[in-house]
């Protein structure tokens, strides 16, 4: 089973299952799971090949929903489930084949579509990085700076630079996400209809969700609404915080 970080305790809302997306893990988002768990659990997972979840040879969608289902299985058996990126590609996936397990659906910047933005460059300057005798993330930021110039997506990446493992390692399955990244990027067109509540987030700045992709949505999500969050770009929930959870609390009440 996935790792998970549990917020809360149980009460009378099924648990909030939160999935992250490429080069996350459940721990970037607990600030707002903690918020979020005043009055119901929160559970925010490592998702394979990432965090201290499993190592594996795949990591389809189908993968990752079947993953998810586990964990949901295991508390209770029904969830709210929210997934970003990455992580809402698997919660659509788990909402189209499983949708008994999902009550209410919380997608976070992202389509039911293939997009073309590999992001394998990362993950070459990842495994460029010489770690031996690493102890300290500015150091470590100092040599990630040689092949990626955005300070913000160093430090992301940096957080799941394990400096205290020996020898230090990437909290990532790079290999396997190195060669599944078409299938990252993706969509496996899936069919089936979630005829359940469903949020889709965007940020205004971002390019993830765009108009034409709204008729595809609504086919196979046809009770889904649409929020737009002013200033934010693709990273919604780290740029607009405060606007991104009272968009959830309206939603999930």
């Amino acid at each position: 089973m996935l790792n998970f970080i549990l917020h809360g305790a149980p009460g009378a809302q099924p648990p909030l299952v939160i999935a992250h997306g490429l080069f996350g893990s459940g721990r970037n988002w607990g600030v707002i799971a903690r918020r979020l768990a005043e009055d119901r659990p929160v559970i925010a997972v490592d998702m394979r090949n990432h965090g201290d979840s499993p190592f594996l040879a795949s990591h389809s969608y189908a993968d990752l929903a079947a993953d998810l289902a586990e964990v949901i299985a295991a508390h209770g058996g029904q969830a709210d489930v929210l997934g970003h990126s990455m992580g809402g590609k698997a919660a659509m996936q788990l909402a189209l084949t499983q949708p008994d397990r999902v009550r209410r659906l919380i997608v976070a910047d992202i389509a039911p579509v293939a997009y073309g933005h590999s992001q394998n460059h990362l993950i070459a300057a990842m495994q460029a990085m010489d770690l031996t005798g690493l102890v300290s993330r500015s150091e470590a930021d100092q040599l990630l700076g040689q092949a990626i110039t955005d300070p913000a997506l160093r430090a992301f990446l940096l957080q799941s630079l394990d400096l205290r493992a020996d020898p230090v390692r990437w909290k990532f399955n790079l290999e396997v996400l190195k060669a599944e990244m078409d299938a990252i990027t993706g969509w496996p067109c899936t069919a089936g209809r979630f005829d359940g509540p469903a949020l889709f987030v965007t940020g205004a700045l971002s390019d993830y969700v765009r108009p034409e992709h709204r008729a595809g949505i609504v086919a196979q999500f046809p009770q889904a609404r649409f929020t737009e969050l002013e200033g934010a770009g693709h990273w919604l929930h780290a740029e607009r915080p405060r606007e991104f959870e009272a968009a959830l609390r309206d939603f999930l009440a």
